[in-house]
């Protein structure tokens, strides 16, 4: 377990399964989290699972995510998540051992009973109570397993739940407990352990479970494997139970269980008592501030109460790779984030009035300003980096989204991901999933042909579907790549022909590309569950430019095609060019400024309509006056020489006329439309080192609006 989590139980009791009156559903976030982990690996390594070479380690690790949620849910009582898991790890264990080959059909029933998983802990999560209907999923997983397969059931109504969240609303009702059997002594050897502190965990998760009975340790038996632990067990469980009590620290197949030896009447046992008691301190003492108010004995140090925490955090457990994270809520990285932009301001505005002091004079105080901006911006590094997030996080939700759409087309699709370590904002995570997501489906459809078709265009029969991720600049690049049929030039523009789009005899093959990122752009011929209603590019750019990205496409017919994602690295702070338009000032996102110059007032050219342009170099760029777009009062006349400023966006470049480059610094990006109103042309404010507010330019809206 990464960390203890906080109590979110209130003042429930007596919620936990066999533990007495002590209360586990603080514990449950953390069941939560780990139960949503192992969901995602055991997909992840279906989906990669070669049914007719399977590895190994692959079967086992695909058997260890299935013990591991049958083992938290059994102790917390999720007694219908338990049997599911139960079913699939019986079948898991056949393959494993190598009792029965894996087939594509269960793969197919295994990826289903684990969308059942992921429905019934969101439903947990929600304090619902309605059961989830798996009766077709474990008949299908039990038939397997008796080598007796039957038709595969009908898909049933398991929707894929989000990501769990901490918030748990409701206690399910505890699972009863098993059917007692007469006293008896058992030999446990357990191992090799992970870490010789698993032993202690064990000790103490056997003294918190009531009824388990007492576990103490052994001596090791001669010739015994020094990384195993031998202890002696008193009970009336179930070897079942037992193993799966263990299971919580120990992998089911690392433990073995016996009679005690006829032969040996006496224990042969280290003295266990310091151990336990040290044990025992450690759990009171990180269970009593959590402990709930009005629960009788949650101020006594010695109430039983404080047992199952080592659930949640083993004591005395050596830092490992698990032990090195911990989970914080995104508020508490939220919240950090924000004191960071108000440190950046403040340093901001200290370093702007030390400039005006004599620096002979205040040589410590400079000195120290500097030092101040130096930390100050390694600590806005080390903070920012908090939130970002490998895009393997958005990469690994498309094998098994592609599998199922390939399947349901009738298609071959090899998939590869380029660069899952680039790392990117999480709330920027968030956002670019579901674009990715249509941009993915689309390629698939619209792009990969069918198998025959591509064999006889000389292709081999899969088609292969790209997605990279890689830093460009300051941005990072996104690439969904498909080597399919290519767009077809004469039937887009049939297709915006009549719906009556004004195009002009010249369109560039970038230009026609562009059109199907208008609303209602469609060039499928019917209608299906998986496109052709026209509402998805124009959705896609869209949100893409709200997150101040730009969405290029590139397409040769019989090659494929490729869309490009150009995003910021992160919304909360920017690097920015600022400017002035008379007492006004304005920031440039640096991203998009490709350079600036002055131009004398003869150069420019006024055209019929009223617009004006300049010649850069071989090109003719439509200038947009910044104080006209935001109506600023001018008090001197128009210079001789223009300031102008070239920005890109989509593709096109405008030049900004602007009285003065003010300079260039990092700035904390406010969002204006959440305390104010959304403002045209604009993406946000920020507050500069002087205490002035300053708008954030959208440029993307700008060079839109320019008249070409």
């Amino acid at each position: 377990m990464n960390a203890t989590p906080e109590s979110t139980s209130g003042n429930s009791t007596g919620n936990g399964n066999g533990a007495g009156g002590f209360d586990l559903t603080q514990f449950y976030q953390v069941f939560f989290e780990e139960a949503g982990e192992n969901l995602a690996s055991m997909e992840q390594l279906l989906l990669g699972l070669d049914v007719d070479a399977p590895e190994d380690e692959t079967l086992h690790a695909i058997f260890r995510c299935a013990h591991s949620i049958k083992g938290g849910a059994a102790t917390f009582g999720f007694e219908d998540l338990a049997a599911l898991t139960h079913t699939m790890e019986t079948l898991l264990d056949k393959l494993r051992r190598h009792e029965m080959n894996p087939a594509a059909a269960m793969v197919d029933t295994l990826l289903q009973a684990g969308d059942a998983l992921q429905a019934m802990l969101q439903r947990r999560q929600d304090g619902d109570a309605t059961p989830v209907d798996v009766n077709g999923i474990a008949a299908q997983l039990g038939a397997f397993v008796n080598g007796t397969p039957v038709p595969a059931p009908a898909a049933q109504a398991v929707a894929s739940a989000p990501a769990p969240t901490p918030v748990v609303q409701a206690a399910p009702a505890p699972v009863a407990a098993p059917a007692l059997q007469g006293q008896r002594d058992l030999e446990i050897i357990a191992g090799p352990l992970a870490h010789p502190s698993v032993a202690d965990d064990l000790l103490t998760l056997f003294s918190e479970v009531t009824g388990a009975g007492t576990l103490v340790r052994a001596e090791a038996l001669p010739g015994q494997d020094p990384g195993c632990v031998r202890f002696r067990l008193t009970t009336q469980t179930p070897d079942g139970d037992l193993l799966d009590l263990c299971g919580f620290h120990v992998p089911r197949e690392h433990i073995r269980i016996a009679p005690w030896p006829a032969d040996n009447p006496g224990y042969g046992l280290y003295d266990e008592t310091p151990v336990v008691a040290a044990a025992a301190a450690v759990i009171a003492a990180a269970a009593a501030p959590a402990a709930p108010a009005g629960v009788p004995g949650a101020a006594g140090a010695a109430a039983p109460a404080a047992t199952t925490a080592a659930v949640a955090k083993p004591p005395k457990r050596a830092a490992t790779g698990a032990d090195t994270t911990i989970r914080v809520s995104v508020d508490k990285v939220d919240q950090l984030i924000n004191l960071m932009g108000e440190l950046v301001i403040t340093q901001a505005m200290l370093a702007q009035r030390a400039s005006a002091l004599d620096g002979n004079a205040h040589q410590q105080l400079v000195s120290g300003l500097t030092d101040l901006e130096r930390t100050t911006r390694d600590l806005q590094d080390s903070v920012m980096s908090i939130r970002m997030i490998p895009m393997a996080d958005v990469f690994n939700r498309f094998p098994r989204m592609l599998r199922d759409l390939a399947q349901r087309l009738g298609k071959q699709v090899e998939f590869n991901t380029v660069g899952e370590a680039t790392e990117l904002d999480k709330s920027m995570i968030e956002k670019i999933t579901d674009p990715l997501t249509h941009l993915v489906r689309n390629s698939v459809d619209h792009g990969i042909e069918l198998p025959a078709e591509r064999l006889a265009a000389g292709k081999p029969a899969h088609g292969t579907l790209t997605l990279s991720a890689q830093h460009a600049g300051g941005c990072i690049l996104i690439q969904v790549r498909d080597d399919g049929r290519g767009l077809d030039r004469e039937r887009i523009l049939a297709k915006a022909r009549g719906n009556g789009m004004a195009l002009s005899e010249n369109i560039t093959d970038a230009e026609v590309w562009q059109l199907i990122f208008a609303p209602g752009f469609s060039t499928a011929e019917i209608v299906t569950e998986v496109s052709g209603r026209g509402v998805g590019m124009d959705v896609v750019k869209r949100n893409i430019l709200a997150l101040g990205g730009t969405v290029d496409l590139d397409s040769a017919p019989g090659m494929g095609t490729c869309v490009s994602v150009r995003l910021p690295l992160t919304l909360a702070i920017l690097d920015g060019m600022s400017v002035s338009v008379e007492n006004e000032l304005y920031v440039l996102p640096l991203a998009g400024v490709m350079e600036s110059f002055q131009a004398p007032a003869a150069s420019i050219k006024t055209l019929a309509g009223g617009g004006r342009v300049v010649k850069v170099r071989e090109d003719y760029l439509p200038i947009v006056a910044l104080d006209k777009t935001f109506s600023v009062q001018r008090l001197n006349d128009q210079p001789d020489q223009l300031m102008l400023v070239i920005v890109e966006s989509e593709g096109r470049q405008v030049a900004l006329q602007v009285d003065r480059l003010v300079g260039q610094q990092q700035v904390v990006v406010k969002n204006l439309e959440a305390n104010y109103r959304r403002v045209p042309n604009v993406s946000g404010a920020t507050i500069m080192g002087d205490g002035r507010v300053a708008l954030i330019l959208d440029i993307g809206a700008l060079v839109r609006g320019a008249r070409y």
